[in-house]
């Protein structure tokens, strides 16, 4: 579930990106995509569960979640929109170092030197990636820091939607978090959906409709079913892939330029992130 997770999130970047090079405005792409998510969640809650009851005192982590999705996007679609795929490929592999950040901030975490020092290496990593992107034609530096917030703003995500789980389906909880969210997002892109010249090829809307039942729907479930049966740490592990495989993608398909520096970014932000993750070594007893 997890590298099938993995390899769908990181196609959907250079996905992504193709469609918006093409003439889909960021806002109406988004708008569209999870309009059409939200309504097969609604759909298969319905039939499977038959009820989207989500109890009152979970209603403001629903509300949170669904104000932190719209946020990620919002991030994410101008991120891809101004920079290139490969690039914010590598910068969402600071998500766990966010993750922790997070976890620190709400209590679940501790704060060891070891933690500090891979938040340090892999932050650094962040920034060989910005320098060696600034240099690139096709980036900004606000893409940039729309692909750092993107990270960010992901692991924020996860954090507020994993405990939800404990209770209710994936399926349930999406098909109330993901209208939410589709809502804020038509309301912020009412301006580029009324401008919109939807007289597209048929090859973007397969690539929609790609990106929408398969990096949006699917994943949604195989990530958080994958968390609640081994753990947010063993899976974290996994999708520390994603950045590499987004990055070799992005240049695969797309041709894009994939600096030295950017290399070593990448090479930092997992280097960090095995550093976190890496148990120290135990004594044994005379």
């Amino acid at each position: 579930m997890l590298l099938t997770t993995v390899l769908l999130w990181a196609l959907n970047l250079s996905v992504t990106k193709f469609i918006l090079d093409e003439g889909l405005a960021p806002l109406s792409y988004a708008a569209v995509r999870y309009g059409l998510a939200a309504a097969i969640f609604v759909a298969l809650a319905l039939a499977v569960e038959g009820s989207l009851r989500i109890s009152r005192t979970h209603l403001w982590r629903v509300g949170l979640a669904a104000v932190t999705l719209w946020v990620n996007q919002m991030c994410f679609v101008f991120a891809l929109d101004l920079t290139a795929a490969s690039t914010v490929g590598i910068l969402l592999g600071a998500i766990p170092v966010f993750t922790g950040l997070f976890g620190l901030a709400l209590g679940t975490e501790r704060a060891t030197g070891r933690f500090w020092l891979a938040a340090a290496v892999s932050f650094l990593g962040v920034a060989l990636v910005a320098l060696g992107a600034a240099g690139q034609v096709s980036a900004s530096l606000t893409g940039i820091v729309l692909g750092i917030a993107t990270a960010a703003t992901w692991a924020a995500y996860s954090v507020v939607f994993a405990p939800l789980t404990r209770t209710y389906s994936v399926t349930r909880i999406s098909a109330v978090v993901l209208p939410c969210t589709w809502a804020l997002l038509a309301l912020a892109g009412i301006p580029q959906i009324r401008d919109q010249d939807w007289s597209l090829g048929w090859d973007i809307w397969v690539l929609l409709l790609f990106a929408t039942i398969g990096p949006l729907v699917l994943t949604n479930v195989l990530w958080f079913r994958s968390i609640r049966r081994i753990g947010a740490n063993r899976a974290t592990l996994v999708a520390n892939l994603e950045p590499f495989v987004a990055a070799v993608l992005a240049v695969v398909l797309l041709s894009e330029p994939l600096g030295l520096l950017q290399i070593l970014g990448g090479v930092a932000i997992a280097g960090g992130i095995v550093l976190a993750r890496r148990r120290p070594m135990r004594t044994r007893a005379a």
